[in-house]
C-alpha cells in the first residue's frame, strides 16, 4: 500500500520530443526519481493527449505541431498543465514566445540531469525555472528595440497592484522563491502565496513567469 501511495503522489510527467533517443534518455532520468513518474510520450505536439495532468516536458522543433504551438494550446485549457521547454534552441524569439505562451520553465538540453529533475519538481510546485542563459536574455530583452512600449505597458499594468503585491511581483521577477520572498518582505509563506494568486487574477496571467516578464519589462528587477 505504501508503494501505491508513493506512486499516486509522484509528479506525473509527459515527455514530448521527436527524437526517440532523447525521449528514452529523459524517461530513464525521470524514472529514476522517486518524486516523478513518466505517464506518456509524444513525438510531436499533435500527439499530446487530451489529458495532461501535471507537467509536460516539451521540445521546440518538432514536425506537424511544434512545441511552442503545443504549449499555447496546453496553457489555453481550462485546467492547464505546467510546461517546461527543454530544447537546444535558446534564440530570443523562442524563449520569449514560450514564456509568453505560459511555459513555466525554459532549459537547454545540455542542462545536467539533476537540474532537470529539480526544475520539474519546482515548476510543479508553482515556481518557474530558467537556465542562467535564459535569465541573461530576459535582462537584455528589456533594452531591445521594443523596450519603451513594453515598459510603458508593464508599468501601467503593475500600477493595478497594491504596494505589497507590487513588491511581491518584483521579487518574483528577481527569481525569488516563496520562502525567499517571505524572508525579504517579512510575511508568511501563506501570505506570499495569497499575494501571488491575487496578482495572477488581477493581471489575468497564467503563471509566475509572466509576472517576472512584466517586472523585467517595467525595469524593476535591476
Amino acid at each position: 500500500m505504501a508503494a501505491v501511495a508513493e506512486m499516486n503522489a509522484a509528479i506525473r510527467v509527459l515527455i514530448v520530443d521527436d527524437d526517440p533517443l532523447v525521449r528514452a534518455g529523459l524517461a530513464m532520468i525521470i524514472g529514476g526519481s522517486p518524486e516523478l513518474s513518466v505517464v506518456g510520450e509524444a513525438a510531436c505536439g499533435a500527439e499530446v493527449p487530451a489529458a495532461v495532468e501535471v507537467c509536460a516536458l516539451m521540445d521546440i522543433r518538432m514536425p506537424v505541431l511544434d512545441g511552442l504551438a503545443a504549449t499555447e494550446l496546453l496553457r489555453a485549457r481550462p485546467d492547464p498543465p505546467e510546461v517546461v521547454v527543454l530544447t537546444t534552441f535558446d534564440a530570443d524569439e523562442y524563449v520569449l514566445r514560450a514564456l509568453r505562451a505560459g511555459a513555466s520553465g525554459f532549459l537547454l538540453k545540455h542542462t545536467p540531469p539533476a537540474e532537470i529533475l529539480r526544475a520539474i519538481v519546482r515548476v510543479s510546485a508553482g515556481e518557474p525555472i530558467l537556465s542562467p542563459t535564459v535569465t541573461r536574455q530576459l535582462i537584455a530583452h528589456v533594452a531591445d528595440t521594443g523596450a519603451a512600449a513594453r515598459r510603458q505597458h508593464a508599468v501601467r499594468v503593475l500600477s493595478l497592484l497594491s504596494e505589497r503585491e507590487r513588491e511581491a511581483a518584483v521579487a518574483v521577477g528577481r527569481g525569488r522563491s516563496n520562502a525567499e520572498i517571505s524572508g525579504e518582505l517579512f510575511m508568511s509563506i501563506a501570505t506570499v502565496k495569497a499575494h501571488i494568486s491575487r496578482i495572477l487574477d488581477k493581471l489575468d496571467l497564467n503563471n509566475r513567469t509572466q509576472i517576472a516578464l512584466l517586472a523585467h519589462d517595467a525595469g524593476l528587477t535591476g
